[in-house]
């Protein structure tokens, strides 16, 4: 959606689905239930990557929080074109669309919780402390990302969260 997901039209969607309005108006009676539908797939996807993370490295909570962390920088050119899709829809979509907001919301929280968790498990001092640490600088370097702020970002963000966790680049 990169027209944004107030500005995109059905038409549109439509088009990039292969389908036509009418087809899509019998799967989502409205442009709301669309983008729903397509929040809660971008939340799995998110939720997947701490699932693999947990399964490649079970027992090992410091290197699931770098998978993710991994997973997040890689992709920042990716946000340097229109930043992290989760806050560029709370933006747009504001009161628009309010359950696409609870959806956002609440898959943030989770996603927190679960950093909160394997920083416990990680045997972390402070574990939320550290977990909100962990959760800003993700979160701004998406921000920076999108505005060109500084080059090297992606690796320096790792490196700040590895310091913070502790752990050997890998």
């Amino acid at each position: 959606m990169q027209e944004g997901v107030v500005r995109v039209t059905v038409d549109a969607i439509a088009e990039r689905a292969g389908s036509t309005k009418m087809t899509l108006y019998r799967h989502f009676p409205s442009k709301e239930k669309v983008v729903e539908a397509w929040i809660t797939l971008l939340t799995e996807d998110y939720s997947a990557v701490f699932d693999e993370m947990a399964a490649r490295f079970p027992h090992q909570p410091a290197r699931q929080i770098m998978g993710f962390v991994h997973f997040i920088t890689d992709n920042l050119d990716a946000a340097a074109h229109r930043g992290c899709p989760f806050t560029r829809t709370l933006a747009e979509a504001g009161e628009h669309f309010p359950e696409v907001r609870h959806l956002i919301v609440a898959h943030k929280q989770r996603q927190y919780q679960r950093i909160v968790a394997l920083c416990q498990q990680a045997g972390k001092e402070d574990a939320d402390a550290l977990a909100k640490e962990i959760t800003l600088l993700l979160e701004g370097a998406q921000v920076v990302a999108q505005n060109s702020g500084f080059s090297g970002l992606a690796a320096f963000a790792t490196r700040c969260i590895e310091q913070k966790l502790g752990v050997q680049a890998g």
